[in-house]
């Protein structure tokens, strides 16, 4: 990743005003998520998919280990590997088969976790909780130096 953009979310509503402000930019891809338990990437991931069009509840996917969501004819993929032991059973669970839908966009919590059964990323998001927990420390990286322009923009300029 070559350009990165760092900034605090001090409420959900900062998150779900970042979540809004990705979605208007990002279509397709791989968006790797990462932070600790309770850090906010699953409040991200809903808040993302509802701007993009998404009616109704978004879960985590923590047992199912992916939920899949058409939006707008669009196909996305919502990838929880939090309680994924070996990165093979992603090979077991057919992977490649979502791996392969053309112009897809697909969310990884816990990419870690993933080994090399998972593609790189194109965004790398990384949430952070403060020390009181009430904030958010976020690094978005990426390799699209007109995307960091456009968050730069506006997330400093909010």
């Amino acid at each position: 990743m070559s350009y990165s953009v760092k900034f605090n979310l001090n409420h959900e509503q900062d998150t779900q005003q970042f979540a809004q402000l990705l979605s208007q930019h990002v279509h397709s891809g791989i968006i790797y998520l990462i932070g600790d338990l309770g850090a906010g990437k699953t409040t991200f991931t809903r808040y993302f998919l509802q701007n993009l069009g998404h009616q109704g509840a978004v879960k985590s996917p923590t047992y199912t280990l992916v939920e899949p969501y058409i939006i707008q004819g669009k196909e996305i993929f919502h990838f929880d590997l939090y309680r994924l032991d070996d990165p093979y059973e992603l090979e077991l669970m057919g992977i490649r088969d979502y791996l392969e839908t053309p112009g897809a966009l697909f969310l990884f919590e816990w990419p870690s976790k993933g080994g090399d059964e998972i593609p790189k990323p194109d965004i790398v998001i990384d949430i952070q909780k403060s020390e009181d927990e009430l904030t958010r420390s976020v690094t978005l990286s990426t390799e699209s130096e007109s995307l960091i322009q456009v968050l730069q923009e506006q997330l400093n300029g909010a």
